[in-house]
């Protein structure tokens, strides 16, 4: 070994000692000291959640993809059985999310007649406002706490509820808040009519969005049944009678599979588009 050889790997050792002495003397003072790790908010936790389950969801699929492949020999069923997997949710799904968003609404008509009930009491808004966020539902207590810690903090009231309303993030409760916030400016009367009125409208959104759900229940029943027919006729063809079969083995036989898989993906996502429920924007998040 010449001397530049042996200095370059002296070298490559200090730096080695270096790190790993540096690492360690920080690792002690961090378990002699402690360090509180710092709170993600709302969206970093919405963030950390998807990414964590489309870190699950890919696995599956290719997973799923590497199997399908190697029974069927075709690289384009691996790859489409995969992607067909990864989206499953976003194809035949949302029906939890459906339910999610009308329990909210309807979390929301209750936080509103209770806060109606208080008002009607004679007190004023900003004593109604914690008092009928302890009997609030589940879905709203997080968003509720956050208001009230902003609160008091002696953060302004149209500011705080301003913020409640980016954390439920829902149309209906724009509405709702923003009758909140005129109020807190204003102070006019007839507060407690309009939150009525608004409890009610937001019924009959839960009602209207029931009746929906219920008649497209059906479609969406019949599409997953659609997709695992022909996945199971596809792939039982490829494996009991590849003969049959064999032409799309080819290398144009792959290209044309990938077409009709592509026809297919299309049909499947426009009657998951079809069978959406399309609520309005928010407008809340313009207004300041």
């Amino acid at each position: 070994m010449n001397p530049q050889q042996l200095f370059q790997t002296t070298t490559l050792e200090a730096l080695l000692a270096g790190i790993c002495g540096g690492g360690g003397v920080a690792l002690l003072i961090a378990s002699l000291v402690g360090f509180k790790p710092r709170e993600r908010g709302p969206k970093q936790r919405q963030v950390g959640d998807w990414l964590r389950k489309a870190g699950q969801r890919l696995a599956i699929a290719m997973l799923v993809g590497i199997v399908i492949g190697l029974i069927t020999t075709w690289p384009v069923a691996g790859i489409g059985v995969a992607v067909l997997v990864f989206f499953w949710n976003q194809l035949f799904g949302g029906l939890a999310h459906e339910r999610l968003g009308m329990q909210r609404v309807e979390a929301l008509a209750m936080w509103t007649e209770s806060l109606r009930d208080t008002i009607a009491g004679a007190v004023g808004l900003e004593q109604a406002i914690p008092a009928s966020a302890r009997s609030a539902g589940p879905l709203l207590r997080p968003q509720l706490d956050a208001l009230m810690d902003r609160l008091r903090g002696r953060m302004p009231l149209p500011e705080a509820l301003h913020h409640l309303a980016d954390d439920i993030d829902d149309p209906s409760a724009d509405i709702i808040i923003a009758a909140l916030i005129l109020n807190s400016r204003l102070r006019g009367p007839g507060l407690r009519e309009v939150l009525g009125a608004l409890a009610k409208s937001s019924r009959e959104e839960v009602d209207m969005r029931n009746r929906v759900m219920a008649q497209r229940a059906g479609m969406r029943r019949a599409v997953q049944i659609i997709v695992v027919a022909v996945t199971v006729v596809v792939v039982g063809m490829a494996v009991l009678d590849h003969k049959y079969v064999q032409p799309y083995g080819t290398p144009v036989g792959q290209l044309v599979l990938s077409f009709v898989m592509l026809l297919f993906a299309g049909g499947f996502f426009w009657l998951r588009r079809l069978s959406e429920v399309k609520t309005p924007e928010r407008f809340l998040m313009w207004v300041r």
